[in-house]
């Protein structure tokens, strides 16, 4: 069995998994695994393989220690780097900027210039250029591959692309539409083409997690996204506010007195749902509406009203619309925010079928009626096993 391993390195974190390019969509990765707290006194490695769940505490001080003791951890039940036939390493890139539109073999000159993008994710490029650098140096003769966020959504319309302001300064400083969550994008809006098997099909695609995004896909290329030039653009999500007017950083600033890294924390992790209600789980926020909490009852509302907004805009953007698709976390587990998000469309050819809607998430499945002209589908992402497919192809 040839593996790829997948890292996903935040700030202090490392996310991995070692994946069958091709396996099922639905089958369990040959192991995978989560390091938290980096940079903490003490940290946590946890590991699952072959069914069972094995945890250490340890100092992780930083990604190249968390990793090295994953390997280990790893080494000792027999799934470790060294173990298997491991063919590629698959990296998530938050940021590939205008550059990077494919999924790019690692050398010193793709690092340098993924490097020369932090400006464009000061949150989150500086992460994954350090776990490639760690994965690198521990994992020296396996090719290491580079997929990017924001790849898919590349070659967009420049209508839907430029913002409206200075064009030499929006040039100079790299400002412009570059979306994100493109390769669950990508991947959910492919398996739909193969659920209807046409390749002609026009749908809007919603990631609905604690970040959140929807796109509108014309017979398999995207015309436009919720997300901006960072991810904070768009839905409301699970702390980030989405779309906002921009005057209000400038209130903020003048008449609150906040510094810009204030404003940028407020928006980023202090807002959405949490910044309404208190909490950004579904699950919470649901038990909360349960028992009759009016700021959950208004943030879900708020959360529902921006949704409905970008579905009904990408349907005049497409024109002709053929599927809608839920995905993440949100979108395939919570059946009322699906219900309440497409509720009241039937006169737009949207019909939900609310025994198929109340199914338990077992992979993709159809929850519109069959009388429905518009399909509305439920398909489980797996950027993991995206990203596995698109290293072993270039590692070949």
């Amino acid at each position: 069995m040839s593996l790829v391993l997948v890292l996903n390195s935040g700030s202090s974190s490392i996310k991995f998994q070692l994946v069958d390019p091709d396996q099922h969509a639905t089958d369990e990765p040959f192991a995978s695994g989560l390091v938290e707290q980096i940079g903490e006194t003490e940290g946590t490695i946890t590991l699952k393989h072959a069914g069972e769940k094995h945890t250490i505490k340890a100092p992780i001080p930083d990604h190249a220690t968390g990793l090295d003791l994953s390997f280990k951890l790893m080494g000792e039940h027999g799934c470790g780097p060294l173990d298997v036939d491991l063919v590629a390493v698959g990296h998530r890139l938050v940021h590939g900027g205008i550059l990077f539109s494919k999924p790019e073999i690692i050398t010193d000159e793709i690092l340098e210039m993924v490097r020369d993008l932090i400006p464009l994710a000061p949150l989150h490029n500086p992460a994954n250029i350090q776990g490639v650098e760690v994965a690198r140096e521990l994992l020296p003769d396996i090719p290491h591959i580079g997929v990017f966020d924001t790849g898919f959504f590349h070659a967009m319309p420049p209508a839907a692309a430029l913002y409206a302001i200075n064009a030499e300064v929006a040039a100079e400083n790299g400002v412009r539409r570059y979306g994100f969550h493109g390769t669950s994008h990508e991947y959910v809006s492919h398996k739909v083409h193969e659920l209807m098997e046409s390749d002609h099909i026009n749908q809007i695609t919603l990631h609905l997690g604690n970040g959140a995004s929807c796109a509108a896909i014309k017979a398999g290329q995207p015309i436009d996204t919720s997300m901006g030039m960072t991810p904070l653009a768009g839905l409301v999500m699970g702390t980030r506010s989405g779309d906002i007017d921009p005057g209000i950083v400038f209130h903020l600033h003048r008449t609150a007195g906040m510094s810009i890294d204030e404003i940028d924390s407020l928006l980023n992790k202090q807002s959405g749902v949490k910044g309404i209600s208190g909490v950004n789980d579904f699950r919470e926020l649901r038990a909360k509406i349960d028992d009759g909490d009016q700021d959950a009852w208004l943030a879900y509302n708020v959360y529902i009203h921006q949704l409905r907004r970008y579905i009904g805009s990408y349907m005049i953007t497409l024109g002709n619309v053929d599927a809608i698709t839920f995905t993440a976390g949100v979108g395939e587990n919570a059946t009322f925010v699906r219900a309440d998000a497409l509720a009241g469309l039937e006169m737009y050819g949207i019909k939900i079928d609310e025994e198929r809607n109340n199914q338990p998430n077992t992979g993709p499945r159809l929850i519109s009626t069959d009388d429905s002209r518009i399909k509305v589908w439920v398909v489980p992402t797996n950027e993991e096993l995206a990203i596995a497919r698109y290293a072993k192809k270039l590692a070949s």
